[in-house]
């Protein structure tokens, strides 16, 4: 007899499905009913949108990647993870990226040009209209004192007053927005205004060895209309326009941090820079080339500099103080005379001249202390000598700059989150090696100034 293959459908089942085809034949007639009625669901119009100037995204420039030993995969050659072979493989893909490290952080040596280490910015040309004033030698004094508002209400010359005023009124610049003037390709580490007195061109150098160029009396076309609906009292809204990007000039001119730069006082289109990878070079503007002036000369030394100044009264010597506690002095006039003083044990962040009496030096050292030497006393053994200290003056930590001004005053800069001002008077009258007490070497005035911000912010 064969099985029964489905079950009879039970009454309550029947009827429930009864019902479940009932409700959706109602539904069905009431929505042909509300169609047919012109009252179902439509396309909701479109409302019209203003039109709206979308500001063009500046184009996202390619940067060459750098090549670097590429791993592979040991399970796939077939090389057992504990064998011989696994632990040549893994030592020689140590040793090449060591070698690729070594190479990237290596010394540029010779002479270059920088139309061909140009990293960003428009093609260089020197005969550019930022740069003519500089190849016409005007330049100003950058020791010159400067004027505040006791100064302006004592001055009797009308017309100097007027100057003055009209120079104290002076507004922050607003030719473009600050995010889009990027200088240099990587982190400032260094950064000052060329002494030309035409045009403000701001100078950076950056943690790769970058050093980039910005005339900043360049005005974007959003700026300039927006002046010119401030003038004619306008809606500021119909400012708004597609503004491109300043024109910014950078070159590669060290290996690693170019950690400062000084112009020479007798050519303004000198430009001495410092860097890390143990090396000063001088930029030469109107030559559009760059040359080195001191370097160790086994190139497997690393001596990092961390500061470079020049003697006011005679611009052939350069002085430097490097990262392990020295100060060096180098004549260009004959390359490879130096004189290496340690006056640190620990870094020397930063040093400067006193621009009157250039054989004073204040050093800012790690060792939590700012220190006065004298140069024109120098003793001790050959290869041990040293300048005379006329004073120091310790901090409650570490002193990360010093700063002289032609009136004798120094400015320090502390990780105890003050700046100290030092008044020193009378020093080109001070004998040769003049000990100071420690109360000639306390500050005259102490800043209380946050020199620690929580962020990564270049001394």
């Amino acid at each position: 007899m064969a099985k029964k293959v489905a079950k009879e459908i039970s009454d309550y089942e029947q009827q429930r499905l009864a019902n479940i085809a009932q409700r959706d034949k109602l539904l069905k007639q009431l929505a042909l009913d509300a169609s047919s009625a012109g009252l179902g669901p439509g396309q909701k119009p479109k409302s019209a949108k203003p039109p709206t100037t979308q500001r063009k995204k500046p184009a996202v420039k390619k940067v060459k990647e750098e090549i670097v030993p590429r791993r592979t995969s040991s399970r796939i050659a077939g090389i057992e993870a504990d064998s011989e072979v696994a632990k040549r493989k893994a030592e020689d893909e140590y040793v090449a990226v060591q070698e690729a490290a070594r190479v990237k952080r290596q010394r540029i040596s010779g002479p270059l040009d920088l139309g061909e280490v140009q990293v960003a910015g428009k093609a260089w040309d020197k005969n550019a209209s930022f740069l003519q004033s500089i190849v016409d030698g005007g330049a100003r004094n950058t020791k010159e004192r400067t004027f505040g508002e006791q100064e302006v209400k004592e001055t009797t010359d009308k017309e100097l007053r007027a100057l003055r005023e009209k120079m104290s009124a002076l507004e922050l610049y607003d030719g473009f927005e600050p995010n889009r003037i990027k200088i240099t390709p990587e982190r400032i580490y260094s950064l000052g205004f060329h002494p030309d007195i035409e045009k403000p061109l701001v100078f950076a150098g950056d943690k790769m060895g970058n050093l980039g160029l910005f005339d900043a009396s360049q005005q974007s076309p959003a700026s300039v209309k927006r002046e010119r609906v401030k003038a004619e009292d306008q809606d500021e809204e119909e400012a708004e326009e597609d503004d491109p990007n300043p024109d910014i000039t950078s070159f590669h001119l060290h290996g690693r941090t170019i950690s400062s730069f000084q112009f020479s006082p007798n050519n303004p289109s000198h430009l001495y820079t410092s860097s890390y990878d143990s090396s000063i070079r001088l930029l030469d503007l109107t030559k559009s080339s760059s040359t080195e002036i001191y370097a160790p000369t086994d190139t497997s030394v690393d001596e990092p500099i961390s500061g470079v100044e020049m003697d006011p009264h005679s611009p052939h010597l350069l002085y430097f103080s490097r990262l392990d506690g020295h100060v060096g002095r180098t004549d260009t006039r004959t390359p490879g005379t130096v004189d290496i003083f340690q006056l640190s044990e620990k870094k020397i962040g930063g040093f400067s001249l006193n621009p009157s009496c250039p054989h004073f030096i204040a050093t800012a050292s790690l060792d939590r202390t700012m220190r006065i030497w004298d140069l024109r006393k120098i003793s001790g053994r050959k290869g041990a000598q040293l300048p005379a200290l006329c004073g120091e003056h310790e901090s409650r930590l570490s002193v990360s700059h010093a700063a002289f001004n032609s009136a004798g005053q120094v400015a320090t800069a502390s990780y105890d989150d003050t700046v100290k001002i030092h008044t020193f008077e009378g020093m080109s009258g001070w004998s040769a090696g003049l000990d100071l007490t420690e109360r000639d070497m306390a500050p005259s005035s102490i800043i209380r100034h946050n020199n620690q911000t929580g962020r990564w912010v270049t001394m």
